[in-house]
């Protein structure tokens, strides 16, 4: 039997069964807490509270530790690719070779969009923002495919195997679309020969008169940072699409959702302010030495070092600050912001007033860098973190769509406004 744990206000005492997790993780039950006290939890942010139960991803923020489905990201950067990983994500298990080339053949056969969708570019202004025509291109998507979109759970769970892929296939391509109707340049049809990662650098950069073919370095670094970014337990844009999903809405609305909930800029916009902070401190002619020394008297804010959830390193960042430095090699140019970078993370290992406050650099403080060498614009930075989250983002609402006696959500409030008051006609105000 488990503990349980015990509340008391006033004279009297409630207790409440407590459990645990694989990992050790340890929560009370307080779904009982205001129908036997009258009271709610109040936890602003969510930091301390459990939303849900979930197979998908274990995060141990103290010792650095990000597993999906039990196996370390460290592996999986490693030796995997990023669909393989999207597999792994959504469906539990590592796929068989049958399997991941079934999967992967579902996602190349769903790169091209139907062609009516073609339109729908012509109604956004051109400075429309990507994530912005993104997010309203995924929820369309429901339109053209109805089937998989029906808001009926039991029929949209019946057609997950052909919506994910088709999910992950074609936010590739709307991204490229959005990025070549922004720069004024004709739309690029998939190649179905290339990987993942190259079709979508082809999309992007092709010319009709020269096919961009990206060096293997590139297409396995952004691969790489996809995979990275694939899941990342209940960040904001991902608890995002499993409220929605809450509702019965189906899978497009629900990661159009998450699309919209990363855009911000303290979620998957933050690389794009790491790529702004270190241009600013090199326009400076600093080479990052007095940026931290303003940044320690707090009259600077550091970006990309600290996380809501990890005290220690950032597993992921280890692993694309060495895929920057792999990138820039083969390319043979040095970049003046990957060396101010270096600066701010050696001063992260060893300034105490870094190591005191558990400071260290975080998956965006390289992403940005990493996108920028590729020759991604910095308005697209977001745009490619959607692509590679889009995989936890199905699993989730897969997590939430399977249950069967699963409850909208709805969180609770402290409501803070004027008490009762007496409505005073207009000609008396």
């Amino acid at each position: 039997m488990s503990e349980q744990a015990k509340l008391t206000i006033g004279d009297k005492t409630w207790t409440f069964d407590t459990f645990e997790g694989t990992e050790g993780e340890k929560a009370i039950d307080t779904r009982t807490l205001r129908a036997e006290t009258g009271y709610i939890t109040f936890d602003e942010g969510y930091g301390n509270t459990g939303s849900c139960k979930s197979e998908i991803t274990f995060i141990d923020g103290e010792k650095g530790i990000l597993r999906h489905r039990g196996y370390r990201i460290e592996d999986l950067a490693e030796k995997a690719r990023f669909l393989e990983t999207a597999y792994l994500i959504i469906y539990g298990e590592l796929p068989s070779g049958d399997d991941y080339e079934a999967f992967r053949g579902r996602v190349h056969r769903n790169t091209a969009i139907h062609v009516g969708m073609e339109s729908h570019f012509d109604g956004f202004p051109l400075d429309a923002h990507p994530m912005a025509i993104l997010s309203s291109l995924l929820n369309s998507l429901g339109c053209y495919y109805p089937n998989l979109a029906s808001n009926d759970r039991e029929q949209d769970l019946e057609h997950f195997d052909e919506a994910a892929p088709l999910a992950i296939s074609k936010v590739r391509t709307l991204a490229a679309m959005a990025y070549r109707m922004k720069v004024g340049k004709p739309f690029v049809y998939p190649d179905h020969k290339l990987l993942y990662s190259q079709n979508l650098l082809h999309m992007m950069f092709s010319e009709p008169y020269e096919q961009y073919v990206a060096s293997e370095t590139v297409a396995h670094a952004l691969d790489l940072f996809l995979l990275l970014h694939a899941d990342h337990e209940q960040n904001c844009s991902t608890s995002t699409v499993r409220m929605v999903a809450s509702g019965g809405a189906n899978l497009f609305a629900s990661v159009s959702a998450g699309v919209s909930a990363l855009w911000g800029p303290l979620h998957g916009g933050a690389n794009m302010a790491v790529i702004r902070m270190l241009e600013a401190i090199h326009k400076d002619g600093d080479d990052g030495s007095r940026f931290i020394e303003a940044a320690k008297r707090k009259e600077a804010r550091l970006m990309g070092f600290g996380h809501r959830v990890y005290r220690n390193f950032d597993p992921r960042a280890k692993i694309l600050g060495k895929a920057c430095t792999r990138v820039l090699d083969e390319m043979g140019k040095s970049d003046p912001l990957l060396d101010i970078a270096r600066r701010l993370e050696q001063a992260a290992l060893e300034d105490s007033y870094f190591i005191d406050r558990k400071l260290y650099p975080n998956v965006d403080f390289y992403s940005g860098i990493l996108l920028k060498a590729i020759g991604i614009p910095v308005e697209m930075f977001t745009v490619l973190f959607a692509i590679g989250r889009l995989p936890g983002w199905l699993a989730n609402w897969r997590e939430i769509a399977s249950e069967k006696d699963g409850r909208i959500h709805r969180p609770r409030q402290i409501y803070t406004g004027p008490a009762e008051r007496d409505y005073i006609p207009l000609r008396t105000r």
